[in-house]
Formats: structure tokens, sequence, C-alpha cells
């Protein structure tokens, strides 16, 4: 097989029945800073071929995996010691987070790793920089890369501290639908039987997308978020009980993301819709006596409105309350019952004064 045919890949516009992953790795691209994709779902659902694809939109074109076995030194570079031993010199020897700028990261198994290394890697996929201060090396480079990180939740989840701090999720599921089925096969043995000619077919639309995401991101510094932006925010972000404002944040961020991607002049709140759930996947802590928003928004996508207050609201308040601060309150107390001879029961003899 030759170099170029083993250097192919699966174009991404060719991915079939990925549309959500597909949005997520595109807002990811256009705005690094989100702080990349984690992908949740069973084996065999294209999560790698998906990151494979969209490394070969973007200008660099660079797939760097981390191995699970990584090392934080080759992870966020070290000391050359070939050049200490040989020179007596001092200098920097990159690691992954160097060879993935203006690429794709891939972690496989992310809720494998350790939370020390993940923890590097967040940071520098939030801040697009990697600063290394050891083994007398104190040395800082651009990272700015797409995060990818895939998880099979059979295996073990990620600690909720982790969990937050990527800026997307997209659950994904196994198929089940017959004609998409055939479609994915089909799809994948045509790839396989002659990748070049296959990519070529997808050529232009592959061209067209490229161009999209380089607009995409040169625009996103002129979009603005409207007051109305911010409310439908943090009405979701209320609605799902989140911890913190990140997902606030990332809200925003990934709905100016998705403005710009679609060529609109401005942030619409319809766009922020659009990414609530790939934002809240990950985040949501809904009480139980709050309503899924899904099913009780209005048509501007508000919250459904509270009761009206009542006399039976006021007490059933009342007695929440009262049940909170005493918590044996309402309790009846016990009341003396007459006793009664069954028949067939030996009494008991009374006891001697």
């Amino acid at each position: 097989m030759s170099e170029a045919r083993m250097r192919a890949a699966f174009p991404f516009t060719a991915l079939v029945g990925q549309a959500p992953l597909q949005r997520a790795l595109l807002l990811a691209a256009i705005d690094p800073a989100l702080g990349g994709v984690l992908v949740s779902g069973p084996r065999g659902t294209a999560k790698s071929t998906a990151a494979r694809a969209l490394a070969a939109l973007l200008p660099h074109g660079a797939f760097v995996t981390l191995p699970l076995g990584a090392s934080e030194e080759k992870l966020i570079g070290s000391l050359d010691l070939e050049a200490a031993l040989r020179e007596s010199a001092v200098r920097f020897s990159p690691g992954l987070l160097a060879r993935a700028h203006g690429g794709v990261l891939y972690v496989d198994e992310v809720n494998l790793l350790s939370d020390a290394l993940v923890d590097v890697l967040l940071d520098a996929a939030a801040s697009g920089v990697n600063t290394v201060e050891r083994d007398g090396v104190s040395h800082t480079h651009a990272a700015r890369f797409v995060l990818v990180g895939t998880m099979n939740p059979e295996e073990g989840e990620l600690r909720p501290q982790l969990l937050d701090r990527f800026g997307l999720m997209v659950e994904l599921s196994n198929s089940f639908d017959l004609d998409e089925r055939q479609r994915i096969v089909k799809a994948r043995l045509a790839f396989d039987a002659d990748p070049l000619a296959f990519c070529a077919a997808h050529e232009a639309a592959q061209r067209e997308l490229a161009q999209r995401i380089a607009a995409a991101r040169g625009a996103l510094d002129g979009l603005e978020w409207s007051d109305a932006v911010h409310e439908r925010a943090a009405q979701w972000c209320v609605e799902a009980a989140v911890d913190g404002m990140r997902a606030d944040l990332v809200m925003l961020r990934a709905a100016r993301a998705l403005a710009a991607f679609e060529g609109a002049t401005q942030v619409a709140p319809d766009h922020v819709d659009q990414v609530a759930e790939a934002v809240l996947a990950h985040r949501r802590r809904v009480m139980p006596d709050q309503p899924p928003m899904s099913g009780g928004r209005s048509e501007r996508g508000a919250p459904p409105e509270p009761p009206e207050p009542g006399p039976a609201s006021n007490r059933a308040s009342a007695e929440q309350l009262q049940s909170e601060a005493n918590p044996d309150w309402g309790e009846l107390p016990a009341e003396p019952v007459a006793a009664r001879h069954v028949k067939g029961v030996i009494p008991l003899p009374a006891k001697k004064r």
C-alpha cells in the first residue's frame, strides 16, 4: 500500500449519523479555547475516525495521539538530554502539546489517565499556552489545539472537577436504524477499497468546509452577546442547576462560534439553544422538583412560569419549612388502644403486687 493511501483520512463531510459530534468538533475547531470535546460512547461509534477527519480540515493537519502510559515529560516537554551532554547546553525538547499545535490532540480513554495528566491537558487546551519550568528549563510555547477525549462509560467516569473543565460533551449510542447502518457501512467499505478516489469525491465539500472554519475563526472577535443572549444562557444554566459559572461562559463562546460558522452578523438566543445540550450534558444537576426544560419551555425557550401563589401553595411551603426545621414534625402522638382477648391465645399471668 502506498504512503499516500496510508495517510488518507476519512473525509469529515462523508461521516454518516454523527451530526451532534460533527457540530461539537467544528465549534471546538473554530474556538479551541472552549476547552475541547469529550465524546462518550460504546466501541465502534467512529469517535477516533471523526477526530482524525477534523484534523484534515485544519491548516496544519496535525493529529497527535496521547498514549495511556505517557509520562508528564512526554506530554509537556523537558530538558534535551542529548544537547546537555553533547554541548553542555540547556535546551528544551518539545512534547506532544507542541506537536499538536494547530491540529488535534486525541486522547482515547481519557477517563483512565491520571488526574495530573488530564489537568495539564485541560489547562493547555483552555489557555492555548504550555509553560514548562523544570530540570533547569523555563520555556513557554503556543499550544493551540483541539482537544478530543473519548471514554467508554462502562470503564469508569472522570472526576466531576475534571469533567466540568471539558467545554463540550457528546454522548454517542449504537445505531439501530437499518437505513443508517447500511449507509455507514457502505461509506466505510468504499473508503477502504480506494481511499484516494473516495477522498477525491468529497474534495470540493472538504475544501468548502475548511474555508468556512477559517472564516469563522476570523469573525469571532467581531461578534458580541446581547442581553437577550446572556439571559437565555443563564436560563439554561439555572434550570440545569450547574455548579459555578463555567457553563455560562462556555455556552456563550459556543453560541458565538456557531454564529460565526453560520455567517451570522450577531449571536442570537437560538444559537444558545442549539449548543446548550453539548454544554450541559456533563454538567446538569437538575433538582428533583424541577421540570426539564425540554418538556416545559415556551416558544421563546424560557423556563415554565412558576404556579400562582395561593392558600394551598402557601400552606405547602409552610409545611415544608416546618418539616425541614423539625424532622419529626407532623408525626401523630401515640394513642392507647384497648386490649381485647383473642380466642386461642393464652393470656399471660398477672403480675403479683
